[in-house]
């Protein structure tokens, strides 16, 4: 039972208590004539209106949410961060700049190797005019077949060499572009963890990028409920810190065992984050809607089960009186009963300590106005 119709039935037994009082409390009835009926008043909130609703049954699941793309970005070359650009909250692009890392040694071994791939250059392009020259001189019988198997040879290592080179200065330049630290995709930072000045090894975390424009619940479900869930299902559920709002989402996966402790499935339901409202790290509780329809419900509050078969007290031409209902599905999340026969959509039923009252009973249901002092 929810608080808000603990809170209707506290208030309901109260208003109830006090007009029956003041009701007893006048004159003592004549002995000579039947006493007239006692009109028994009751507030708003000791009533409840049969409505057609939407009514989902499915297994109830809950957990936390967690944007479905994270990045925890680490430091790839070692030295001192020089310069911090986005602090936590700051909305980036892919590619954009979070920091800079002292790049002075890294730039020497980037020249270093870019001079060493010239150097190769001209060495396997001298090698390979070698080797023209050499089989030029071998057609024409002008020099012996070793030489030219030298100059082959010569022309290998100088390719050889090249592609060192080649490797060495993308390696080095690797390392120079790894001082510029950069954000791998358009989202939120929501993490910084180094500031300028700090030494830094390879490794070193540095910040977190999160995409928000997709979040992921994860949650649980028990193994005997799981025929009930298929990839792809609509879930409907609350969130923390946003009291009042229903989000929709849709399972994307389920694990394909279960735990071995508390036999639950877990499962991950993907949900579209417009207007980036949602963050992560926020509970969440809702259902696997396996099946939802509109029909006719009420509070289970409005429902007697103390005899052999379920009852409610509707209110109807100013009179209480108790109908015989049949139930059928009970929706857990909210707290609803489906009625398959007995009472219409529109009717007017008690709930809560109203349930109490005798049947037959006349019956005013007061409004705010009805309490203030005529002028």
């Amino acid at each position: 039972m929810s608080r808000t119709f603990r809170a209707v039935a506290a208030t309901a037994a109260g208003a109830l208590s006090l007009t029956l009082a003041a009701c007893g409390g006048g004159a003592e009835a004549s002995t000579d004539a039947p006493a007239a009926p006692v009109t028994v008043q009751i507030g708003p909130e000791a009533i409840a209106i049969a409505s057609r609703t939407v009514l989902s049954t499915g297994p109830i699941l809950s957990g936390s949410l967690v944007a479905e793309r994270t990045a925890q970005i680490r430091a790839e070359v070692p030295g001192s961060v020089v310069q911090v650009f986005h602090d936590p909250g700051a909305r980036v692009a892919e590619g954009t700049s979070l920091a800079k890392i002292d790049d002075r040694a890294i730039n020497d071994a980037f020249l270093s190797a870019k001079s060493g791939l010239t150097a190769a250059q001209n060495g396997a392009d001298i090698a390979a005019r070698e080797l023209a020259r050499a089989e030029k001189l071998a057609a024409a019988g002008a020099i012996a077949d070793r030489e030219v198997e030298n100059a082959r040879r010569g022309d290998l290592t100088a390719r050889t060499m090249l592609d060192d080179a080649k490797a060495r200065l993308a390696a080095a330049q690797k390392q120079l572009d790894a001082t510029n630290v950069l954000a791998p995709y358009a989202g939120i930072v929501s993490e910084r963890m180094a500031n300028p000045g700090d030494i830094v090894a390879p490794g070193s975390p540095l910040f977190t990028v999160v995409d928000p424009a997709t979040m992921r619940l994860e949650a649980a479900v028990p193994a005997e409920q799981l025929s009930q869930v298929r990839v792809g299902a609509a879930v409907r559920f609350s969130v923390t810190g946003y009291p009042g709002r229903t989000f929709e989402g849709r399972v994307s996966s389920v694990n394909p065992s279960a735990d071995p402790q508390t036999r639950q499935v877990r499962l991950f339901v993907r949900i579209p984050n417009a207007g980036n409202q949602l963050v992560a790290g926020l509970f969440a509780e809702g259902r696997v809607a396996s099946d939802s329809r509109e029909t006719l419900t009420v509070p289970e509050l409005a429902i007697d089960m103390r005899g052999l078969a379920p009852v409610v007290l509707r209110l109807k031409n100013g009179q209480t009186e108790k109908v015989e209902v049949t139930l059928g599905v009970r929706d857990e999340q909210m707290e609803r009963y489906e009625i398959t026969a007995g009472i219409s959509a529109g009717d007017t039923l008690l709930v809560g300590p109203a349930l109490g009252i005798s049947p037959n009973t006349p019956l005013k249901v007061t409004t705010p106005s009805d309490s203030k002092p005529k002028q």
